[in-house]
């Protein structure tokens, strides 16, 4: 099995914390909030959202996917590092046997953060991962994430 790794670099200008927890801690309550047009809830299918932890992601209707499951392995509020695998959803990836996210952030020298992600496309035997193939993931992934920042600077009480 072939390993695709693509790394990307967001800067923001909402704190390092504040952001961790909008993404990652308290992601079923501020995700849904920031995408109401494309994310209907996310819940904990197992655990409180520590390692080992499941969560379900649930799409609004009439797009490609209905739900995406994640196990969460890592999560490190002190670093602000977690590390997790999409191990479902409602429909079969041809290529693609799992994908592992990894995302740090840190604070950006001024204020604000930078967040690193990177995900490793593990593909299935025989299949070869492009570019192109994963672009659309990758801009979603970029659209949640700027639409989170502009959430959190739009209601400043909120992951404080």
């Amino acid at each position: 099995m072939a390993v695709t790794s693509y790394t990307e670099e967001f800067t923001s200008s909402v704190a390092p914390t504040r952001l961790f927890k909008a993404l990652i801690t308290e992601s079923h309550i501020c995700i849904p909030k920031a995408v109401p047009g494309g994310i209907k809830s996310v819940e904990f299918l197992e655990g409180d959202g520590g390692a080992g932890s499941i969560k379900q992601t649930n799409l609004v209707d009439g797009g490609k996917l209905k739900y995406m499951k994640h196990k969460i392995d890592v999560v490190d509020v002190e670093k602000l590092y977690t590390k997790y695998t999409l191990i479902g959803c409602d429909i079969e990836f041809e290529k693609i046997d799992s994908v592992v996210y990894e995302i740090k952030i840190e604070a950006a020298p001024g204020g604000g953060c930078v967040c690193k992600m990177t995900s490793e496309y593990h593909v299935k035997a025989g299949h070869e991962l492009k570019v192109e193939e994963v672009k659309e993931g990758k801009l979603k992934a970029s659209g949640l994430f700027k639409a989170v920042e502009e959430y959190l600077v739009a209601h400043p009480e909120e992951c404080a």
